[in-house]
């Protein structure tokens, strides 16, 4: 029996290394991690003046919300290349290498498609936003100031899928 946890991993163990990239995943990690710690606090802040006050600021939920979806849309693009999304393994890693390549093309190929087509839908989006002229309804902000950052984080996850693409093709 040993002495260990169950729960505790080996200690020959290490995180796979990242795959080559030509920009690194250092770039959305930081984003991911400046997200999180910015939306912990903002919470715990939230949490600490309502116990203390019964009175809540209004202002995190909007925060918070666009927060999130920073850090999913961050997250994402890095999780891509590290192959850290949910896929069906028995499909995406079963039958011979040429199989598994060719799977791998389709399903990002297909993923691509996605994500440049959400480009274009959030950059209308965005535009809409800046020409209705919509605030925001705690802060007061205008909504584009928001929504502006959706294209650039689905365009920067389609730049990461390309890149998969072309070295998923090379193979």
């Amino acid at each position: 029996m040993s002495d260990a946890p169950p729960c505790a991993l080996p200690e020959t163990y290490s995180p796979p290394a990242d795959p080559p990239v030509r920009v690194p995943l250092l770039l959305e990690d930081w984003v991911t991690v400046l997200s999180m710690a910015t939306l912990a606090c903002i919470t715990l802040a939230n949490v600490i003046v309502r116990y203390l006050t019964n009175e809540s600021f209004a202002w995190t939920e909007e925060i918070s919300i666009f927060l999130l979806v920073v850090l999913t849309m961050s997250a994402s693009g890095s999780a891509f290349v590290r192959k850290l999304h949910i896929r069906i393994e028995m499909l995406a890693d079963g039958g011979s290498t040429e199989r598994q390549r060719r799977f791998t093309l389709v399903s990002t190929a297909v993923t691509l498609l996605f994500f440049l087509v959400l480009t274009v839908l959030l950059g209308r989006m965005a535009f809409d936003d800046f020409n209705w002229g919509d605030t925001s309804p705690a802060i007061g902000v205008p909504v584009w100031w928001y929504s502006m950052w959706l294209p650039v984080l689905s365009i920067t996850i389609s730049l990461r899928l390309l890149g998969m693409l072309i070295r998923a093709w090379r193979h």
